[in-house]
């Protein structure tokens, strides 16, 4: 077990590392890497869904994103959830709807649609799966990042250069992903 979380705490380094590394080469590269962001409805824009979370428009939003994603990303890594399986489902199905299904008059970059859907994936498999350490991180993860939530998902609740879309698109696929993932626990039937 212990060397199982080392691993899932070994992916949550390297996928963060990976988001940094890149933020820091578009910021040192010529040119700019994020119009390989997503594009919704755009052949083009395909490649986003993939690397979508790997650009940011800037420190505070490359900032903005690592510290809840570090949390939720540790949370997974403690749970019996498969971290790299988990993280690219949210990211496939959360992208492939934001590109399906979003605002076509922007180029969507940025980790928060993952961040998003680590909030659905924490909160619907806790409860899915009922033992008390999963229902614990759920109600922990509704308190800390509820409001988040709720107010990241609605368009006048956010800034006009903020992809609500792409939040309610990964919250979506986090709880899709979470419900195809984690099987409820089998209640005992007396006779």
């Amino acid at each position: 077990m212990k060397h199982r979380v080392a691993e899932e705490l070994n992916f949550v380094l390297v996928f963060v590392g990976a988001i940094w590394l890149a933020f820091i080469a578009n910021a040192i590269l010529p040119g700019d890497f994020n119009h390989w962001g997503l594009a919704p409805r755009h052949i083009s824009g395909l490649v986003g869904i993939v690397t979508m979370p790997f650009l940011h428009g800037g420190w505070a939003h490359l900032l903005g994103n690592t510290v809840p994603l570090v949390v939720l990303l540790c949370l997974l890594a403690g749970s019996r959830a498969n971290s790299v399986g988990i993280v690219a489902a949210i990211i496939l199905l959360g992208g492939a709807l934001l590109w399906l299904f979003g605002g076509s008059k922007t180029i969507h970059v940025g980790a928060s649609g993952l961040v998003y859907g680590l909030i659905t994936f924490l909160i619907v498999a806790g409860f899915r799966e009922a033992r008390f350490v999963a229902i614990v991180i759920a109600i922990f993860v509704g308190v800390t990042y509820g409001a988040t939530l709720f107010s990241g998902v609605l368009p006048f609740m956010v800034g006009k250069n903020v992809s609500w879309d792409g939040h309610l698109f990964g919250a979506i696929a986090g709880g899709l992903v979470a419900v195809a993932a984690v099987k409820p626990k089998q209640e005992s039937v007396l006779a």
